[in-house]
């Protein structure tokens, strides 16, 4: 295991086709890297909001994204270092674990403008939309990576946050990662994105109402006691230790869904303490071998962090923590979205949480 290092380090760069993109490390990183691109041309993407009246909450339209890069073969991935300056990728040539870049494809971007007129309220869809390659191994994934590495990887999030909240127009910053061509991914280079909304989203919107309820009438986290709940019941644990814990929720709708979750409760990535970030490293590390493990092969799921709003006020009911959406049922089985999922809003979960987690907690792992 690699000695720890004692701090992030950042290089900061501008690709030919004017994208940021930045560079992150757990050791220092060799000056005199050069930025690639696919393309030296800029991004003209302009997606836009329309207004859902019926359900309250906008809806983004990107036709661009039709053209993103779909399935490539191995040699022509574009999450890879760059090897043939003839044919540059995403990420250059060096010493680095993470880098994180505009996407070329996004589905909503400052620079958009001009929304088409509507018989519906249509706005642009300004926002951020940044690919997080983890490492530059293509075969790697979150399971194979070093603590240290998935140390770091909390705290890029923790400064991506900040980097992007400076924008007083960004509401809601929202790190994920989807797995496997099962949840639609496109290239399998190990990746996650963070998406960043000029308002609240419905989902985190509606969490942190129930959240906000919860803590008026308990003047505490609604989270932070139902993982006090969890700890006390026992059943359903994946990892514990004095920071941070790992459990199928006795609410699951999914089979196998896992959330992640500092113990005592943060409002955001920046608010994490190192011993925090650790015991999150180790969290995390476990649930993805124990997700590749229980079927001894890659696990697909949908991986959200929840955070607070960025919106510059104080959000004691929040509490930072990651949902695990995986879409199997069983080994060989996909649980689909169908009628009650999609139309009322209702799922129904096929299998008992408490059965679920005992087949997670059998398969063995080692952190090191």
């Amino acid at each position: 295991m690699l000695d720890r290092p004692q701090k992030m380090y950042r290089q900061t760069l501008r690709k030919p086709d004017g994208r940021p993109i930045a560079l992150y490390s757990r050791y220092p990183i060799p000056k005199g890297i050069a930025a690639v691109s696919p393309s030296n041309e800029p991004v003209k993407a302009n997606p836009h909001f329309r207004w859902h009246p019926l359900r309250g909450e906008w809806v983004a339209y990107a036709s661009h994204r039709q053209e993103r890069t779909f399935m490539p073969p191995p040699e022509y991935n574009p999450l890879a270092a760059t090897i043939n300056p003839r044919f540059p990728t995403e990420l250059p040539r060096g010493n680095y674990d993470i880098a994180v870049f505009d996407n070329r494809f996004p589905s909503m971007s400052f620079q958009a403008n001009n929304a088409p007129i509507n018989i519906v309220e249509t706005v642009p869809a300004n926002g951020v939309c940044e690919v997080v390659v983890f490492t530059q191994d293509p075969l790697a994934s979150l399971g194979s990576l070093e603590l240290s590495h998935l140390e770091l990887l909390l705290e890029v999030w923790a400064d991506r946050t900040s980097v992007i909240s400076s924008n007083p127009e960004i509401q809601y910053v929202l790190p994920f990662e989807n797995r496997g061509v099962e949840v639609g991914v496109t290239l399998h280079h190990p990746h996650g994105q963070i998406y960043a909304y000029p308002f609240v989203p419905p989902v985190p919107a509606r969490m942190l109402e129930c959240q906000s309820v919860y803590y008026q009438k308990n003047s505490s986290g609604l989270l932070q006691d139902l993982i006090q709940k969890e700890i006390s019941d026992k059943q359903r644990i994946l990892y514990l230790d004095e920071y941070a814990i790992a459990f199928v929720p006795a609410c699951a709708r999914y089979p196998y869904e896992v959330w992640i979750a500092p113990i005592a409760p943060v409002a955001t990535f920046i608010d994490l303490t190192e011993k925090q970030r650790q015991g999150l490293a180790k969290a995390l590390k476990t649930v993805a071998l124990k997700y590749d493990g229980l079927w001894h092969r890659p696990f697909p799921y949908l991986m959200a962090w929840f955070q607070a709003p960025t919106d510059g006020k104080p959000h004691p009911e929040a509490h930072l923590h990651a949902e695990f959406y995986p879409p199997y049922r069983s080994r060989d089985r996909l649980k689909y979205l169908a009628g009650t999922e999609l139309a009322a809003g209702m799922f129904v979960n096929d299998a008992l949480p408490e059965e679920k987690a005992q087949e997670l907690q059998a398969v063995s792992v080692n952190l090191y």
